[in-house]
């Protein structure tokens, strides 16, 4: 099976941290573009069961390539970005030799691609940088504090770098938008913003399955990959609130999703000994997790206040609005940008507060209720991913318009940082 290669526009995505299909927001722009017109290949590595070298799926190319365990520790990030650019520069190679493209679209993290789309911009090609996470802040919260070391100012530098050669920016939200624009240097109207809201066909609604609540009278959610920065510990230890300090054991918590730090959240609850109060499911099908969100009566965000959080949207906060789930969460300001009056906002990083914020909301059914309505509302008239594309195509359109690559950039790329 092949892809069809009269299209007139060709775009080649590359991405690192996860695999499509399973990385939602990627796979969501590749078949949208894929829809409207557009060529469609994407490179990125094989893990999480995606591990066919080459297949087309709903009408995308997909190359991958291997990806050794080069562990966790600071430095293995260095050997792991340098194979993956590697293999993506060789893939990158393949397709143009073959179905060949014209706009090379980048997602991070990390930024380490801008010197590949320095070269195919030699061979008149586009380059588009993805922006979906906020690297520097990412590490520091991983690896400590304001961390001024090295490595930070080296995914600084690659960050700058990767704004500077890109024709143009699609990210996620306002606040990336902000960097964009201050520590990138990009101009405003270079950068669209492109929400990762999940598509209204991919969900569906189940009747509520009493078998996931364990007997208890209330159930409240987790969604997400469990990463250290995630925050994950925060609601173990609201369920242990719940149970010890307020004396409240009427309810089951369910993680869903998988990650690298997820055993160590199963066996920190049994640490914590509220083992008997949570379900980790691990990595669920898409109809799986529907039918645990259909049945849960209220969802958790625990990511903890800081410089990657406040400035980035979860994409589990505007999932759980899909379900009219009502939300507590730490006061983030993209959280409020999300949800809005869909959650209640508690005091960042108390996880206590997360308890009683649980405890507020299950004595208080009716103020669920609005917020049940309130989210689904919003989550179909603002939030879908079906109001990402517009701004999707709109910068496609950008990038293909005769003067899209005839633009100035800036002659010095702002130093600005979070630093």
């Amino acid at each position: 099976m092949t892809v069809i290669h009269s299209a007139r526009r060709r775009v080649l995505i590359v991405v690192q941290n996860l695999p499509v299909p399973f990385d939602r927001r990627v796979w969501l722009e590749a078949t949208t573009l894929a829809r409207h017109g557009h060529a469609v290949s994407v490179i990125c590595p094989k893990m999480k069961g995606f591990n066919k070298s080459s297949e087309v799926l709903e009408g995308v190319a997909i190359h991958r390539y291997r990806l050794p365990d080069f562990g966790a520790a600071k430095l293995s990030f260095v050997a792991e970005f340098l194979w993956c650019f590697v293999a993506a520069a060789v893939l990158s190679l393949r397709v143009a030799m073959g179905s060949g493209f014209d706009v090379l679209h980048v997602c991070n993290p990390p930024e380490i691609y801008w010197p590949l789309g320095m070269f195919w911009r030699l061979f008149g090609k586009r380059f588009i940088f993805d922006h979906h996470d906020l690297s520097p802040e990412m590490y520091a919260v991983k690896f400590g504090g304001k961390d001024t070391g090295l490595i930070s100012r080296a995914l600084l530098w690659m960050e700058r770098m990767t704004f500077r050669e890109a024709d143009l920016v699609i990210t996620t939200n306002d606040s990336h938008k902000e960097i964009a624009v201050t520590r990138g240097g990009k101009r405003p109207e270079d950068v669209y913003v492109v929400r990762s809201g999940p598509s209204l066909d991919r969900f569906k609604l189940y009747a509520p399955d009493p078998a996931w609540r364990k007997g208890a009278r209330f159930m409240m959610v987790y969604l997400g990959e469990i990463c250290e920065q995630d925050g994950v510990d925060h609601m173990v230890r609201a369920v242990k609130h719940l149970t010890e300090a307020f004396g409240f054991k009427d309810f089951h918590a369910v993680f869903v999703g998988g990650g690298p730090h997820q055993p160590q959240i199963k066996q920190y609850a049994t640490d914590q000994g509220v083992a008997e109060y949570c379900t980790f499911t691990g990595r669920v099908s898409d109809d799986d997790l529907c039918r645990i969100l259909s049945s849960a009566d209220i969802a958790i965000d625990p990511d903890p206040l800081n410089d990657w959080s406040n400035q980035s949207t979860m994409n589990k906060i505007i999932e759980y609005m899909y379900f009219g789930l009502p939300i507590v969460c730490y006061d983030l300001k993209e959280a409020r940008v999300s949800a809005d009056a869909a959650a209640l906002y508690v005091e960042p990083n108390d996880d206590s507060a997360l308890a009683r914020g649980v405890l507020r909301l299950i004595g208080d059914p009716k103020r669920r209720q609005q917020m049940h309505d309130f989210g689904m509302e919003r989550l179909r008239a603002k939030l879908a991913w079906e109001f990402s594309v517009p701004p999707l195509l709109a910068a496609y359109d950008k990038a293909f318009a005769p003067r899209a690559l005839s633009a100035p950039r800036p002659a010095s790329v702002p130093r600005q940082a979070a630093e």
